[in-house]
């Protein structure tokens, strides 16, 4: 019988410290992004996770005021 190889897929969501790794920001300029509404934070039970695709934004930009 074949086994079905999984697929990679794309991450859609990442920690808080997998953001802070990923971007190399600090904690308190993280939430200030959150609570200015450039990054978005979702809430799944207990864990707060950040979408990737705002911090590649971010990133892209280079500067905080654009991230949105």
């Amino acid at each position: 019988m074949h086994k079905a190889k999984p697929f990679p897929a794309p991450m859609l969501t990442v920690t808080v410290p997998e953001a802070l790794r990923a971007t190399g920001i600090g904690r308190t300029t993280l939430y200030k992004l959150i609570r200015s509404g450039q990054l978005h934070r979702v809430k799944v039970g207990k864990r707060a996770l950040i979408r990737f695709d705002d911090l590649q934004k971010l990133v892209a930009t280079g500067r905080e005021g654009d991230a949105a």
